[in-house]
């Protein structure tokens, strides 16, 4: 495929825009006890979506420039945005990880496979976050930003809760829309084989 990388990139920033705007626009803000907020959005769909489509590495920068942005603009979750980058890297890097170097999902299946590894894959991706976000977020908060051990043990424990709602709304939305979106990317020719065996 010709200009391929170049496709990548183009499609990288679209998907980086979609999860600033599913976060910017489409979130339910919790307030939390302490002063902080956390909230309901499917931000983190986005990211995983681009890594099964795009790669690991497209889908977790996606992420991380979409969601640092979108942090970066809201004086709510300025403070959290070193946070986010990591975070939303890391949950690209995972769930294209899976869907491309275990399952190499982007090669020829059968349609139950790619349901079955794209779950996988999502459920892998999300589900570090879950692990990762109260607890990276409770450690940054306390010795980082200095917040007070009870206070940001309390923070932590209502983004854990957000966090995982987020997650199973987030792997529901992926796996429908990416096996929505695959024939389509296939009949566009826009269509990217992931993986070793892509290459040889």
């Amino acid at each position: 495929m010709k200009n391929e990388k170049t496709l990548k990139i183009v499609i990288t920033g679209l998907m980086a825009a979609l999860c600033y705007v599913a976060f910017t626009f489409l979130k339910i803000p919790i307030p939390v006890p302490g002063g902080d907020t956390t909230a309901l959005h499917i931000g983190n769909a986005f990211c995983v979506l681009a890594a099964l489509i795009l790669g690991g590495v497209y889908g977790g920068v996606a992420g991380s420039l979409g969601m640092t942005i979108a942090d970066l603009l809201d004086p709510a979750y300025i403070t959290s945005a070193p946070k986010t980058f990591i975070l939303k890297l890391c949950i690209g890097l995972i769930a294209g990880f899976v869907a491309h170097n275990i399952a190499h999902i982007t090669e020829q299946h059968d349609t139950g496979y790619v349901i079955k590894w794209s779950l996988i894959a999502s459920i892998a991706g999300l589900g570090f976050n879950v692990i990762a976000d109260p607890i990276v977020g409770y450690f940054y908060k306390n010795f980082i930003l200095g917040v007070p051990s009870p206070a940001a043990k309390i923070m932590a424990t209502w983004a854990a809760g957000a966090t995982a709602v987020n997650a199973v709304v987030g792997t529901i939305v992926v796996v429908v829309v990416y096996n929505a979106l695959r024939p389509a990317l296939k009949k566009a020719g826009i269509f990217f084989v992931i993986g070793k065996k892509a290459e040889n």
